[in-house]
């Protein structure tokens, strides 16, 4: 059989991937992180409910990225006054089907965001789907982005 420059470049690039694929090790989720996680998401709930500034400021990375269902997308910086100065009276909010996903120094975290507000007397029920990723930084978990989307509806 005679191995022409293709078959030397494929039997190369295959056994590139396998030795990469060989040094890969799973990483494994450690419980204490999945619920460090749960609860600066928990933190972050209640800081966004009760607008609390310094507990934003604590659970989001410098880096953040915050982007909104309506398609605006905002900094650590913005995101934090946005949040000081609404106008609405946020009623109540909740983050139910939560799920954390920990890969390394990541995390992907997805729930529903839904809340009660008020503004000017006339009430507003939101209820989107948020896609985040959470950083360890310097040993605490950090927001580092979110994205909000507004679900299909069920088929």
């Amino acid at each position: 059989m005679h191995a022409t420059r293709r078959d030397l470049a494929i039997a190369g690039a295959v056994a590139i991937g396998v030795t990469g694929l060989l040094r890969v090790s799973p990483v494994r989720a450690d419980a204490s992180d999945t619920a460090a996680i749960k609860d600066n998401v928990e933190g972050l709930r209640k800081a966004l409910l009760a607008a609390d500034k310094a507990q934003l400021e604590q659970l989001t990375a410098p880096a953040l990225s915050y982007g909104h269902s309506d398609g605006r997308v905002q900094n650590q910086a913005q995101f934090v006054a946005g949040v000081m100065n609404r106008k609405a009276v946020v009623k109540s909010l909740t983050f139910p089907d939560l799920t954390v996903t920990v890969a390394g120094d990541a995390a992907i975290v997805r729930h529903t965001y839904a809340s009660e507000s008020e503004t000017a007397g006339k009430t507003n029920n939101v209820r989107i789907g948020v896609l985040a990723v959470w950083q360890k930084q310097d040993g605490n978990w950090k927001l580092l982005a979110r994205q909000g989307f507004k679900p299909t509806p069920a088929a």
